[in-house]
């Protein structure tokens, strides 16, 4: 047994030895087999193990599972995104295996294929039967919110039965668990029926479904939590008026901080005066740091002028949480407007905290700009500031691109050690000459140990051979 036969069969024999007793091969065959399995990858060695053409192999298939073969043609036509023939090959197999494990998750993935093929009244069969017939599938869940967006797709082409449909489903449910069994709705329950439906409604008829969207949203029990965050999206892809008085309501009075979150964040897209006003106030009286965070992030998404203020305001407040300051600090560097970067400049005298400090120097060398540049070395340079926010400036001068020369002529006048080193560094990572020039003077005539083998070792690293040659002589002088 050799090449792709002694891969399929170690992988076999190695994985599962009761079945495959008589494909189990050498540990040294196995291992070498088990590496080349993790460089072909799990799809490859499905179509290996198809095309093996030994008899013990299509035994073994037909053993583990009739359904085998047609599962995996079906999967390798639904990759190749042949759907007429990954539909067939799925219905194939629930109609000559009904009673299989995989009948109903083949059902699904039939009406997904026949969907993706816009042939939507057999999907929609199919779905039907799926959840008639096979309630424990795997995939019913998925099958669900397949057959709210077929139904959606049939009622734009004036399906009446597909719209009833719709609109019976996207109902809020009478009870607070809205999901089959009765359960509340997990956190990450994408599959929600009902958030199908509404989203379809959404698409099919705005204004039946923002009422019915309005209706899912006053609710306040922690069980309809996830169905609301669901429901908050889905009303942001509204546009208008009445989104945004909505987006107003949960942002302020939802009792679920993730909700009132996913609200906030949408409101960065409607960017209205009455949005600015909301999510200063958020920001402003909000006790909880995520939602602040999302007040900022929005506020930082809104160009226009009142909203940048109310940032560059909060920043600037002593009595704002520093955590929350410095993420006003970072979006103000986002922006890349002029008047941000006069203003974090001016900031930076005036605040204690090296965090804060540190966040204003990221955030000027993010924006670029002759005038930041200057000011970023200017700090380098300046003996009263600490080392650590000296050390950061000359950092982010040399990876924004500051004058070299500038840079180079910095050394023989620095006074401090770490900053020597970190001048060295510096030069390390810039790709001009000139820059491994100094590295190559320094290793050379460095008078400090330390400094000379920071040099020599940034040397190592490059792939210049005149760094190599000076290394030669170093070591044979």
């Amino acid at each position: 047994m050799q090449g792709l036969q002694l891969l399929v069969a170690a992988t076999l024999g190695w994985q599962h030895p009761v079945v495959a007793p008589h494909l189990i091969v050498a540990p040294v065959q196995a291992q070498a087999a088990l590496g080349a399995l993790d460089a072909l990858g799990a799809l490859d060695v499905l179509d290996a193990l198809d095309a093996l053409d030994t008899d013990e192999g299509r035994v073994l298939q037909d053993e583990q599972d009739p359904t085998d073969s047609l599962w995996r043609a079906a999967q390798r036509a639904l990759n190749r995104a042949d759907y007429q023939n990954a539909a067939n090959l799925y219905g194939d197999l629930a109609r000559r295996y009904p009673a299989a494990a995989r009948a109903g998750d083949a059902l699904y993935w039939a009406a997904f294929a026949l969907y993706k093929n816009d042939n939507l009244d057999r999907a929609r069969s199919l779905l039907v039967t799926q959840q008639q017939r096979y309630q424990k599938a795997a995939t019913l869940r998925d099958g669900d919110a397949l057959l709210a967006r077929v139904q959606a797709a049939l009622a734009k082409q004036g399906d009446g039965a597909a719209a009833e449909w719709i609109r019976r489903h996207a109902q809020p449910a009478a009870d607070t668990g809205g999901t089959r069994g009765g359960n509340c709705p997990g956190e990450d329950d994408d599959d929600d029926l009902r958030v199908a439906a509404l989203n379809g409604l959404l698409q099919m008829d705005a204004t039946s479904a923002l009422p019915i969207l309005k209706k899912v949203l006053v609710k306040r029990d922690a069980c309809s939590a996830g169905l609301r965050r669901k429901a908050v999206f889905i009303v942001s892809q509204k546009r208008g008026g009445e989104t945004e008085d909505i987006l107003l309501d949960v942002a302020r009075n939802d009792p679920d901080s993730e909700v009132r979150q996913q609200a906030v964040f949408w409101l960065s897209q409607v960017g209205s005066d009455r949005a600015v006003t909301a999510l200063d106030s958020i920001l402003r009286t909000a006790t909880d740091p995520e939602l602040q965070d999302k007040a900022i992030f929005a506020l930082s998404q809104i160009h226009q002028g009142r909203a940048g203020q109310i940032l560059r305001d909060y920043a600037a407040n002593e009595r704002s949480p520093d955590e929350a300051r410095e993420k006003a600090i970072f979006w103000l560097g986002q922006q890349h407007s002029p008047e941000n970067a006069a203003f974090l400049r001016g900031l930076y005298a005036k605040l204690a905290g090296e965090e804060l400090k540190e966040k204003v120097i990221f955030s000027l060398s993010q924006m670029g700009g002759a005038d930041n540049g200057r000011w970023l070395m200017e700090i380098a340079l300046n003996e009263r500031e600490p080392v650590e926010m000296r050390k950061k400036a000359l950092f982010w001068v040399g990876q924004t691109g500051g004058n070299l020369e500038q840079l180079a002529g910095l050394y023989d006048r620095m006074q401090n050690q770490e900053m020597k080193e970190q001048l060295i560094f510096v030069y390390s990572q810039r790709h001009e000459a000139a820059a491994l020039d100094q590295l190559i003077r320094i290793a050379k005539t460095e008078q400090d140990k330390e400094l000379r083998k920071k040099a020599i070792f940034w040397l190592g690293q490059s792939h210049d051979p005149r760094a190599a040659q000076v290394l030669l002589e170093i070591i044979n002088p």
